[in-house]
Order: C-alpha cells, then sequence, then structure tokens
C-alpha cells in the first residue's frame, strides 16, 4: 500500500489534527515552511516520529534546509484526513452532550456532517439545533435510509445505549461513535469507538495532581 499505509498506527491518525492545528497556525502566520524537527519540537514530540507521521500524508518529502511548504503540508494532511470527502452521521440523545455535539461547527473540519437527530422526548420532535432537526426515534430507520448516513453517534443513558446501537446497525450504520459510559456489543463488520469522558477526566486529574507535587 502507497506510503506503507499497512502500518498506520492509530496512535498516528490521533496526532495528525495537532499537526493541522499547528500548520494553520503559522499559516495564518505568514510563515511558509516548517520542518518536522521544528513541529516535534513545538509540540513537544519525538522528531523522528514527527517525520514517520508526515510520511503516510505528505505527497514528497521536505526539502533540505527548508522543510515543508506549510500550506502543501496542510492540504496533503487535510486530504489525508478525508477532510473534503465528508462522512455523514446521525446522532441520537438530544441531552446536555447531544445539545453541545449538535452546536459544534469544527466536525466538518475532520470530514463528518450530522444531517439529524433523535430523541425520544416529544417536546423536542421537530425542532432544530444548528440547523439540525430533531425527530423521533422511530424515525430514524427512514431518516437514515433516505440520508445514507452510515455513522451513529450515541449519546444517550448507558441503560438504552445498547437498544439504539441495535437499532442504528440495523438501519445500516457499520460505524458507531460511542460517549454513553456502557460497554457495546456490535458485530463483525461494524466499527466502534467508545469515548469514555469519567476515564479521561481521571487520567487527566492523575496527571495534574502528579505535576503539582513537582
Amino acid at each position: 500500500m502507497e506510503n506503507g499505509k499497512e502500518n498506520l498506527s492509530v496512535a498516528t491518525l490521533r496526532r495528525m489534527p495537532s499537526y493541522l492545528r499547528y500548520l494553520k497556525i503559522l499559516r495564518d502566520r505568514e510563515v511558509k515552511n516548517i520542518s518536522s524537527v521544528a513541529i516535534a519540537k513545538e509540540l513537544n514530540l519525538n522528531p523522528a516520529q514527527v517525520k514517520k507521521d508526515l510520511a503516510f500524508a505528505t505527497k514528497s518529502p521536505g526539502k533540505p534546509r527548508v522543510g515543508f511548504s506549510v500550506v502543501e503540508l496542510i492540504k496533503d494532511i487535510e486530504d489525508f484526513l478525508g477532510c473534503y470527502n465528508i462522512k455523514d452521521a446521525v446522532l441520537v440523545g438530544v441531552g446536555k452532550l447531544g445539545r453541545t455535539l449538535l452546536s459544534y461547527n469544527g466536525f466538518k473540519n475532520y470530514g463528518l456532517n450530522i444531517v439529524a437527530a433523535f430523541d425520544s422526548d416529544p417536546v423536542l420532535w421537530n425542532s432544530e439545533i444548528n440547523g439540525k432537526t430533531i425527530y423521533p426515534i422511530e424515525k430514524l430507520p427512514e431518516i437514515l435510509q433516505a440520508s445514507g448516513a452510515k455513522m451513529g453517534i450515541i449519546t444517550v443513558p448507558k441503560v438504552a445505549a445498547q437498544d439504539v446501537c441495535d437499532m442504528l446497525i440495523s438501519s445500516g450504520v457499520r460505524g458507531i461513535w460511542n460517549f454513553a459510559a456502557t460497554h457495546l456489543n456490535v458485530p463483525e463488520g461494524v466499527a466502534l469507538k467508545n469515548e469514555d469522558l469519567a476515564a479521561s477526566l481521571a487520567i487527566l486529574s492523575q496527571q495534574l495532581t502528579e505535576l503539582l507535587k513537582e
């Protein structure tokens, strides 16, 4: 596979948005060129790792003593991440977290477009958040078929998460982004990414505690 993408790691994918954000700051500052070593220093990463990461995304290596063109590197990483290949998704569960995700406009920068939302509360039906209409959960199969969306975002209470997951999959969804604090069972051929906010907070709190000891 070109650029050795068969060896692409999840860690590399997670670092790519950080590179992209930093490069866009440089572009706004009218910086023309940047080296992988300079990127590594700014982001506190290993230079060899940054060079290896960028090799997955770039169409050409940086020039000696010049580095990469900032503008070209931004385009290469955006293409690599599929920023112009929008992936349509639906969201189920319009509580506080669901509302926050619906209100966030930055997902399109990373190739995600939430086309509709669903909730069991009749008060919310046919209302809109950030231009996204909220439908009864019973309409999910119909809306999914009409939109062609293949990704589902779950932000319901954990007791309802597996039922919602099963409904999404039976309606044609192939990727689940789960924010419910519970383990989900999905069949082979369905991608699942869990976001455990409590675990992330615990890790951050532990890191902060260690820093304050220094």
